[in-house]
């Protein structure tokens, strides 16, 4: 551990001793001894309240670490600190720590939960215009240069008035943006060094074409869209830091292309998406997703399909249905790319929907398995009631109520008036029956079809009531997981 001295830059008496607060790569390391004082040193600190064990904290520190070697280059009076809540367990209860890492900005001593990027460039983005204006002044070419310099994305407006209805607009989007930076210039000097005429609005980033134009009528809605639009990459990879940006945006037609980055797809193929990407600029997102990453599974899983089947390639609709569509030549090239997707906005696509093969043995036990194929067949029979649970093979509920709802269908197994059915809602798709959480357990009558969701107790007795009485009688709500537990992964109604 190194250690540096934090001057305290406050006299009592005169004159007191400095007081000396351990570093560890610029990041200053707080504990109930010296947290209170810390702050009173400091105007602007980001804490990080970490756990030594958790992996996230672990994937965050060396980004941590680097923002905070960035702001002390750039002269910037924020302090980046961490806490250890497993030790410090009073400060991590004082300021409601209830996962790893939770990062809280101190304002003056104000709290405030950081929203930000988990990059080095996406902190000193957020800390910054956290702790000053939110369009930076660049008063010279060399103000300006350190400014493009500094971040990944920079957004410049050129006025020689800045009181100017435009130039007020562009001042006004810029308060919607914690990420990018925002600055503004009235210089010819700077006006000349970046080829910019009065009244234009550039976007500069380290990627694609380096430096972008707004084109239309300056209004909020449009730079936005602007701003939103040329910030991702053409071609955007999937990561825990890019979801938000990805999945948040107004685009909600998406690319979604699978490659291993050990078997060297992304080399082969991401110059065969530039092309049509180009193309459906606005209209459709181009994701990359690299299959061997772990935390991925999940959404492999929600496309039914396994990592040996890279690299591949899906097409999906962020709307309420959440729906999919599949190639139906496989091959990732720029032709067969620009077919389907033309396919796709021709409306000539039908959905894809998810099944699993149907068991030999699916009506062989008490409780019947549903898939994809069989479910219209069996749920919607009009001679008899039928009870699904609709669940995922990962959730704890589900888990916990399967020995029960076995009881169930054995109790029912022998009779011809009620049926006892489960399906994966993970691995199976209905084009009328939408689950949001697991497990959801409905009831379809017979002679009507009609379905009624079940909200009471998880118990033999409760289960068997909800059954015979035909959906009345029922109790209240229980808990239930949403479509996906793992913060990390974005859930479906993420993507």
């Amino acid at each position: 551990m190194k250690f540096a001295l934090v001057l305290f830059g406050l006299f009592v008496a005169g004159c007191s001793a400095a007081t000396e607060i351990p570093t560890e790569d610029e990041v200053l390391v707080l504990g109930k001894d010296n947290y209170d004082e810390a702050l009173s040193q400091h105007d602007y600190v980001l804490v990080e309240f970490y756990a030594p064990w958790c992996g996230h904290c672990k994937a965050l520190a060396p980004e941590y670490a680097k923002a905070a070697k960035k702001l002390l280059e750039q002269g910037s009076a924020v302090k980046l600190a961490k806490v250890d809540a497993t030790i410090e367990a009073e400060l991590a209860e004082k300021h409601e720590v209830k996962g790893y890492p939770t990062l809280k900005f101190f304002r003056k001593g104000t709290p405030l939960d950081y929203t930000g990027g988990r990059q080095a460039d996406d902190i000193v983005n957020w800390v910054t215009k956290k702790s000053g204006p939110a369009v930076v002044p660049l008063a010279d070419v060399e103000a300006a240069k350190k400014f493009v310099d500094a971040t990944n994305v920079a957004i410049v407006g050129f006025f020689k008035d800045q009181e100017s209805a435009d130039a007020k607009t562009f001042m006004e989007v810029a308060n919607h943006y914690d990420e990018y930076g925002f600055g503004v210039s009235s210089s010819d000097d700077v006006f000349g060094e970046y080829s910019a005429e009065d009244g234009q609005i550039y976007l500069f980033k380290k990627f694609d074409e380096g430096k972008v134009l707004f084109e239309g009528e300056v209004s909020i809605e449009n730079l936005k869209k602007f701003v939103d639009l040329q910030s991702l990459p053409l071609i955007a990879e999937f990561n825990q830091e890019s979801a938000r940006r990805i999945f948040g945006g107004d685009i909600k037609t998406h690319l979604l292309v699978f490659l291993s980055q050990e078997a060297g797809h992304f080399e082969k193929y991401v110059e065969e998406l530039k092309e049509p990407a180009k193309n459906f600029r606005g209209k459709l997102l181009f994701v990359t997703i690299n299959a061997d990453d772990n935390d991925h599974e999940r959404i492999l899983e929600f496309f039914g399909m396994k990592k040996e089947e890279v690299p591949v390639m899906r097409l999906i609709q962020l709307e309420e249905d959440m729906a999919k569509y599949k190639p139906e030549n496989p091959e990732v090239s720029a032709a067969n790319i620009q077919e389907f997707v033309s396919a796709f906005f021709d409306g000539k696509l039908k959905r894809h929907l998810l099944t699993q093969d149907l068991p030999e043995d699916w009506d062989k036990t008490g409780v019947k398995v549903l898939v994809g194929t069989n479910f219209a067949e069996v749920a919607y029979d009009t001679k008899k009631h039928v009870l699904v649970e609709f669940y995922a093979p990962w959730c704890g509920h589900c888990k916990q109520l399967a020995p029960i709802y076995e009881q169930l269908g054995e109790k029912y197994k022998d009779s011809d008036k009620i049926v006892i059915a489960k399906m994966d809602a993970t691995a199976n798709e209905l084009a009328d029956v939408k689950i949001s959480s697991f497990p959801t357990i409905t009831l379809y009558k017979a002679e009507t079809n009609e379905a009624v969701e079940y909200n009471g107790e998880r118990t033999l007795e409760a289960l068997s009531k909800f059954v015979e009485s035909e959906g009345k009688e029922t109790q209240g709500p229980v808990e239930t997981e949403e479509e996906d537990e793992d913060d990390d992964v974005p859930r479906k109604d993420e993507l």
